[in-house]
């Protein structure tokens, strides 16, 4: 396995990203204007209320007890109590509409991350571990709840606070204010210095825990645990999963503690100016300076504490926004990968298909790096008519029959449906026209039923039952003991290779496509085995343009054209009974093939 492997796509270096990360993050939010709009109102009147809660204890102190005013007092600490209560319903609310609007946001961006990987190709899919792909939406996406749910709001309301409260200092007394502030410009700088080096340390952290993942997904799955039993591995994989978490607690202290010392000194400092504010007016008071009223210097002190709370969570939110960068940097690196199987502006619907399909000139290489895998290819299939392409380990066939689904597009040249190119047509022709069956059975972790009608959502259980009985599973489904609810386990390991098989072509007879590519789809399955989910695909291909990549030649017999493959090239075609004739690549394959058949 490899841990510190990363997805071979890396987004441009550019010394003006940030800014433009941070307003692509805003953008995220305009959706959501009308309510973060009731979230500044209602940040913008808890901050006044707040504020106002001084001015109430000034007069107190200065006029309503020193002149025995009783009727002023009253109204005075029911203002006092009033102002409490709306902060507190100013507190909620704001709360509540700032959370749905984070969550909304966290549910838009995991939906385009997953959009945007079902629009990939199947190149990416096979340079990428699935590990990598789940931490990005789970641990990347799921790490930025507090950030989208709450910072926002955060930074909105402790602004909002701390510049309130630095306007009523000053209208009390801007003297005290300067001492007050004299600090501030070092303490942002702090700040930033450890939000820098926090989003350097996620950064890193991110990548353990995608590694973490990948390991957990390659190593826990029923292959995984089969192999790692079979190979007596378990313990080495144990420990060599023990190794990545004791990678990851060093990176989450690291990221935890990153500037701790540093806040905590600013903390300290603004704990400790309400004391510099008493001694400072104090000495004024006591060498001749302005005359300072009592309930000044103590309105003055309970702005300054009412300061110290948001201006510490300002600087805190500064810190946490620069390290959620991150996050949103992975994020959106997953949303800027290159699509590189798009469709057309205008794409091209048929409604009714014959299933004519033509390779014409067909190139393909997987990068500009490599060589050709399918290099001026010419194959004309008929519509209902059969294609069989055989050849060596690594000539290309089933790229070739990949291309025709659009799995892969080619580099060169062009594959047509029915006269149209498949580049030309809209996604939803290609998917009703083409159906797949693969060597790589992959079926979902729940009912018989709901895997089969993954083809066609609104099937009937007689339409399932009728796919199921030209599948020749019918039988055996309807014997167990739940039938069509049975779960078939993780990827389908509570049925046999054959089975399962027969269950990947019964979805596939209920989508009814007319064109069929049968990518060696018995190549894994004994002789027996083979023998039954042949005639399942005798009943399948019935009517259909098929198209079968083969590994067993006696599967290929009857096809009305064999294609041999060679380096990427035809090198043969013709039928069986021809290319015998011809005894070249072909024959000679053929005698290959039978001196493997197992003899009784």
């Amino acid at each position: 396995m490899h841990p510190d492997r990363e997805n071979s796509w890396t987004p441009p270096a550019d010394a003006g990203e940030q800014p433009r990360q941070v307003r692509r993050i805003l953008r995220l939010f305009r959706p959501y204007r009308g309510r973060l709009a009731i979230v500044g109102l209602l940040v913008g009147a808890s901050s006044l209320v707040s504020v106002a809660t001084p001015f109430l204890l000034k007069e107190t102190l200065d006029v309503a007890i020193p002149q025995g005013r009783t009727g002023l007092l009253s109204l005075l600490a029911l203002g006092m109590i009033l102002s409490a209560v709306l902060s507190g319903v100013f507190g909620v609310l704001q709360t509540l509409i700032s959370t749905t609007v984070g969550q909304r946001v966290m549910h838009d961006l995991r939906t385009a991350v997953y959009g945007r990987l079902q629009r990939m190709s199947l190149a990416f899919f096979t340079r990428t571990r699935t590990g990598e792909v789940q931490s990005r939406i789970a641990n990347d996406i799921g790490g930025m709840q507090a950030t989208v749910t709450s910072t926002a709001t955060s930074l909105v309301s402790n602004a909002t606070s701390v510049t309130a409260t630095v306007v009523a200092m000053i209208a009390l007394d801007w003297r005290l204010t300067i001492v007050s502030l004299v600090l501030l410009p070092v303490f942002v700088w702090i700040s930033r210095r450890v939000g820098n080096e926090r989003k350097r340390i996620t950064t890193q952290r991110q990548k353990q825990m995608a590694a973490m993942a990948a390991t957990v997904t390659e190593s826990l799955s029923v292959s995984g645990i089969l192999l790692g039993r079979t190979m007596g591995r378990s313990d080495s994989l144990t420990a060599s999963f023990a190794q990545e978490s004791e990678r990851l607690v060093g990176l989450e202290v690291r990221a935890n503690m990153a500037g701790r010392w540093r806040m905590a000194v600013i903390t300290i400092v603004m704990a400790a100016m309400p004391a510099v504010i008493y001694w400072t007016a104090g000495l004024a008071l006591r060498f001749g300076g302005p005359d300072i009223s009592l309930g000044t210097i103590v309105a003055f002190v309970s702005l300054q504490q009412g300061l110290f709370r948001p201006a510490v969570s300002l600087l805190a939110t500064g810190v946490q926004i620069q390290t959620s960068l991150a996050l949103f940097q992975r994020i959106f690196e997953y949303l800027d990968l290159p699509v590189d199987i798009t469709e057309r502006e205008r794409p091209v619907r048929l409604d009714r298909i014959k299933g004519e399909v033509r390779f014409e000139d067909v190139e393909f290489r997987y990068d500009d790096k490599g060589g050709p895998v399918l290099d001026g290819v010419d194959i004309t299939v008929p519509a209902g008519g059969s294609l069989a392409v055989v050849g060596p380990t690594g000539a290309g066939k089933s790229t070739l029959g990949y291309l025709v689904p659009r799995l892969y597009d080619v580099t060169g040249g062009r594959v047509t449906l029915d006269g149209v190119d498949v580049r030309d047509l809209d996604f939803d022709t290609l998917a009703r026209a083409v159906g797949v069956v693969s060597q790589e059975t992959y079926l979902f972790h729940a009912s018989v039923a709901d895997n089969l009608r993954f083809a066609k959502p609104d099937a009937t259980d007689e339409e399932l039952h009728a796919a199921a009985k030209a599948a020749q599973i019918h039988d055996h489904i309807a014997a167990l003991p739940e039938g069509y609810d049975t779960v078939v386990g993780e990827r389908g390991h509570r049925f046999s290779g054959g089975e399962k098989q027969r269950l990947a072509i019964a979805r596939t007879i209920l989508r009814d496509p007319p064109v069929l590519i049968l990518d060696e789809a018995t190549s894994a399955l004994d002789t027996r085995t083979e023998a039954a989910v042949q005639d399942a695909i005798d009943a399948l291909s019935a009517d259909r343009t098929t198209i079968t990549i083969a590994h067993r030649l006696s599967t290929v017999r009857d096809a009305d054209q064999i294609v041999v493959l060679e380096s990427g090239r035809v090198a043969e075609r013709g039928t069986h009974g021809e290319l015998l004739e011809r005894d070249g690549r072909y024959a000679a394959l053929v005698r290959r093939d039978a001196q493997l058949q197992p003899t009784n």
